[in-house]
C-alpha cells in the first residue's frame, strides 16, 4: 500500500493546531522549563482531573507507556492472565506481556466492535489478574457487566481508552469506571501532542505509588512538594514524563475541546446520515451507538460485505485521491498471538470484522468540500 499522502487531495489524518497551541510551545521554551512536569504539564492534569472527576491524572510519553505504568501498578508476575479483546492495538496486550502475563485474547461484539462481555467470564481462571476492556472508536463497552465480574472474581480492570477522551458511556466519562484508565495523544486521536498519553487513576492507593513508577523509581514528586527533605530511588521505574513543551501543543488542544468535538460530529453526522440508505442499499454496515453512549466521535468506519470488496473500495477511492485505511488484524493470528496458543476460529467475529472494516478520512482538518468529495466517490463505487 503506497502511504505517500502528499499526492492525496482528502488525507485519512492531518494533525493541525486549532487554538493557541503554537503561542503555548514558544511560551514553554522561553520559560527554561521543557522538562517534565513543567507548568504545562500542570495545566494538563488540572484540566483532565478537574473535567473528569478523576483521582489523578499523569501525562506521558505514549498510551503504551500508560498501560506499561498499569501493569506495573498492578504487580502483574510471570504467568498471570489477562483478559482483553482480540481486536485492539498490540500496545493494548504489550504492556502486560512485558511483565511476563499471558494474554488471553476474547472476541468482540458484532455491533459496537468492543469486547464481548459475555464471554469474559469463561476465560477467566485462577491466574487471571486483570480485563482491559477498549472502548472501540469512543463508543462504550458494557461497563456494568464488566465491574459486576470483575468484583465477583476480585480482578482489576484498566481502561483503555485511547479513542474515547471525553465520551460518556450512561452519563458517565469514559476513562472513570476502572481503577486505572490510560489515554493516547497520538497525532491520530482527537487531542494530540503528536505522541503522548496520560493514566488516569480512580483508585487512590495507586496515586501515590503512580508518581514513583512515572519518576524513574524515585520519590521526587514528594521532594518538590516538600514532603521529604531528599529525593532517592525508592521502587522499580521507568521515565515517563513528556516534555513540556508536548504538553504546551496539547493543552492548547484540550483547551478547544468543545470545537473540537463539535467539529468532528458534525462530520460523523454528515457522514451517517449521507450513507445510512447506501449502506442498507448495498449491505454495508455503519457504526453502531447504543442511545445511552454519547460518543466520541473519533472513527468512522464501513464494514463491508467482504475482503474483496473492502480491498477494491480502498483502491477505487485513493484512484480519486482519498487516503482510507483498514484498521485492526486479529492479534490471535499475529505471529506472537500464535505463540500464545491462537488458532484460526478462536475469535470469529473479531477475524471477520477485520477482513471488511474500512475507515474514512475524519480529523480536525477535514473541510466539508473534502468531505463531499469522500461521499461522493462513495456513491459512485461500483458494487
Amino acid at each position: 500500500m503506497n502511504n505517500d499522502s502528499s499526492k492525496l487531495r482528502v488525507d485519512f489524518n492531518r494533525p493541525v493546531p486549532v487554538g493557541r497551541e503554537l503561542e503555548y510551545v514558544t511560551e514553554a521554551i522561553r520559560s527554561g522549563h521543557i522538562s517534565g512536569d513543567g507548568p504545562f504539564t500542570k495545566k494538563c492534569h488540572a484540566l483532565l482531573e478537574g473535567t473528569l472527576g478523576v483521582c489523578k491524572a499523569l501525562l506521558t510519553t505514549s498510551c503504551t507507556h500508560a498501560l506499561e505504568m498499569a501493569a506495573i501498578l498492578l504487580d502483574i508476575q510471570p504467568g498471570d492472565e489477562v483478559i482483553l479483546p482480540d481486536f485492539t492495538f498490540v500496545s493494548t496486550v504489550n504492556a502486560f506481556v512485558l511483565r511476563g502475563a499471558r494474554p488471553v485474547f476474547v472476541d468482540i461484539r458484532p455491533d459496537t466492535l468492543n469486547i464481548d462481555e459475555t464471554r469474559i467470564e469463561p476465560a477467566i481462571t485462577p491466574r487471571t489478574k486483570a480485563i482491559v476492556p477498549v472502548h472501540y472508536a469512543g463508543v462504550g463497552c458494557e461497563m456494568a457487566a464488566i465491574l459486576d465480574l470483575a468484583q465477583r472474581h476480585h480482578l482489576a480492570v484498566v481502561e483503555d481508552n485511547a479513542h474515547g477522551l471525553f465520551a460518556r458511556h450512561k452519563g458517565k466519562y469514559l476513562g472513570t469506571f476502572g481503577a486505572l484508565a490510560t489515554q493516547s495523544f497520538h497525532e491520530t486521536k482527537n487531542f494530540t501532542s503528536g505522541e503522548g498519553g496520560a493514566l488516569l487513576i480512580n483508585d487512590p492507593k495507586y496515586a501515590e505509588r503512580a508518581e514513583i513508577i512515572r519518576e524513574k523509581g524515585t520519590n521526587r514528586a514528594r521532594f518538590f512538594r516538600g514532603q521529604v527533605d531528599k529525593y532517592t530511588w525508592v521502587d522499580v521505574g521507568s521515565s515517563y514524563l513528556p516534555s513540556d513543551i508536548l504538553a504546551a501543543f496539547l493543552y492548547g488542544q484540550l483547551e478547544q475541546r468543545e470545537r473540537i468535538q463539535s467539529h468532528r460530529q458534525r462530520l460523523w453526522q454528515t457522514y451517517f446520515t449521507a450513507l445510512k440508505d447506501w449502506g442498507e442499499k448495498h449491505g454495508v454496515q455503519l457504526p453502531y451507538v447504543p442511545s445511552y453512549d454519547e460518543q466520541a466521535y473519533h472513527i468512522f468506519y464501513l464494514l463491508m460485505p467482504d475482503l474483496d470488496t473492502r480491498q477494491r473500495f480502498i483502491s477505487a477511492l485513493r484512484e480519486r485521491g482519498i487516503y482510507c485505511v483498514f484498521h485492526y488484524l486479529p492479534l490471535h493470528l499475529s505471529d506472537m498471538g500464535r505463540q500464545f496458543g491462537g488458532c484460526p476460529g478462536d475469535c470469529p467475529v473479531t477475524e471477520e470484522v477485520s477482513d471488511r472494516l474500512v475507515r474514512l478520512p475524519l480529523h480536525n482538518a477535514l473541510s466539508p468540500d473534502e468531505q463531499e468529495q469522500v461521499i461522493e466517490a462513495i456513491l459512485e463505487f461500483p458494487f
